[in-house]
């Protein structure tokens, strides 16, 4: 989308006002001083004004580290201070450090590791976040086959969004897909839609309707490998 639309104008003030909170909980006065807070470089703080996007586990720590609440700190809204834990899609508690009853999921980048078919625990870590391990058994996961993923592009809009991060169930991957899963197509990691069609092929979609479905004819499906079902969002803070 041209920097110059509406929408992107919008992301941009947003993002200002996001940083100009998050000076104030750290009582600082400029990007420089902030960037040596969270140990980036000035240029990282310059691409989440360039992108209208901040990362979200820089968010989750501010709101873990210093008690503010990510309403007030992403939205302006509500009260500053909170009590309780940050929350991603489908109500999972999320913190950026340890604690007990905590399992910790390794997230991963996927566009830094995609194109050559490495398995993603020979890539580096971005970041880790700590899950209730209470919360993800009552949703049927199993923190030893979950993995997070940051979204890459908008092929996926508007389910995902680019920079979101999604959990990966690795232990998901059925014989007859249907549903969001992490691909690996000719070596490159993609997460889209799959359905199956007649004569066992499997069409993959993405939800941007600007993008076209790809036919993988029952012949070439083994240039294509299931990863695992895409099963919670966290969104992009923009």
């Amino acid at each position: 989308m041209p920097i110059e639309s509406a929408n992107s104008h919008e992301k941009l003030a947003i993002t200002d006002q996001i940083m100009q909170r998050m000076r104030e909980v750290l009582e600082v006065d400029s990007d420089y001083k902030l960037a040596k807070i969270f140990g980036k470089s000035t240029s990282a703080l310059s691409n989440w004004r360039k992108r209208g996007s901040i990362p979200i586990d820089e968010c989750i720590s501010l709101s873990v580290t210093h008690g503010v609440s990510l309403d007030w700190l992403i939205l302006g809204k509500g009260p500053r201070e909170s009590g309780n834990a940050p929350t991603g899609s489908q109500g999972l508690s999320i913190s950026a450090s340890p604690s007990e009853g905590l399992c910790a999921i390794s997230m991963y980048d996927i566009e830094a590791a995609a194109g050559d078919g490495r398995s993603l625990e020979q890539e580096n870590i971005e970041s880790t976040l700590y899950f209730e391990g209470e919360q993800l058994a009552a949703q049927g996961l199993d923190p030893a086959h979950i993995v997070g993923v940051k979204v890459r592009g908008d092929s996926m809009e508007s389910t995902l969004a680019d920079g979101d991060w999604v959990l990966v169930d690795r232990s998901d991957r059925p014989d007859r897909p249907e549903g969001v899963f992490l691909l690996l197509v000719d070596g490159e990691r993609r997460i889209k839609r799959v359905q199956r069609v007649a004569g066992g092929a499997w069409v993959l979609i993405s939800d941007n309707s600007h993008y076209q479905p790809e036919m993988i004819p029952p012949d070439k499906m083994m240039a294509v490998e299931l990863l695992g079902r895409c099963v919670v969002k966290i969104g992009s803070i923009s």
